[in-house]
């Protein structure tokens, strides 16, 4: 089910920021920095409460941050957990790569969208292509060698004209290399787990699925 809340109540559950508004999440603005305790009517109370963590807590509550930090929903999450337990190596880090190279996510690694939410609205318009040909699946999964590119038709609108200059200040992966004056990027190689983000624990979503 497609989540239609306000993206900033999911930082607070999750107890940290997930950075899903892009630079508003710098600002001030941030309702993590100014209400750093759970949503809900007793969330204040909650917030000094200690309390017992079990471990299927501490399991679906990793899951589920890893899930926001993608915006995947549960259905798209398990079938990306099942496809990486399928294939030979260790299936928490095979899960993280594969969400790595989502083109969205790409989209995003590049510096192109402020955010994973905003870089899959622009890959569903349809304002990107992969290796020449125009698509509009934020899922698909991109590999080595492919080129992710701004469309032409696309580079008349307003925010891609401030793109470049904009991009520029956004940190690229080693993994992806990026050229800004042809609006671009290309997947040089497969993401690394240490390219991935530190504060995900892969094997606690590994025992949560292994139940």
């Amino acid at each position: 089910m497609k989540y239609t809340e306000p993206v900033c109540k999911l930082c607070r559950r999750e107890g940290e920021k997930l950075f899903l508004k892009g630079q508003r999440c710098f600002t001030p603005k941030c309702a993590f920095e100014r209400r750093g305790f759970p949503p809900g009517e007793h969330g204040r109370d909650t917030q000094f409460r200690r309390r017992r963590v079990s471990d299927y807590s501490r399991q679906l509550r990793e899951k589920q941050k890893a899930r926001r930090v993608y915006s995947v929903t549960e259905k798209q999450f398990r079938r990306f957990y099942h496809e990486a337990a399928r294939r030979r190596g260790l299936t928490g880090e095979i899960l993280l790569q594969m969400l790595e190279r989502r083109l969205d996510n790409v989209v995003f690694r590049l510096g192109f969208a402020e955010s994973r939410p905003h870089a899959r609205a622009l890959v569903s318009h349809g304002h990107f292509s992969v290796n020449g040909r125009r698509t509009d699946v934020p899922s698909m999964l991109v590999r080595p060698g492919d080129s992710v590119t701004v469309r032409s038709g696309s580079r008349t609108r307003p925010y891609f004209k401030d793109l470049a200059a904009a991009a520029e200040t956004r940190t690229v992966p080693r993994w992806l290399d990026r050229d800004l004056k042809e609006l671009a990027g290309k997947v040089v190689q497969n993401p690394e787990r240490t390219d991935i983000d530190a504060s995900l624990h892969e094997q606690l979503i590994v025992e949560f699925y292994s139940r």
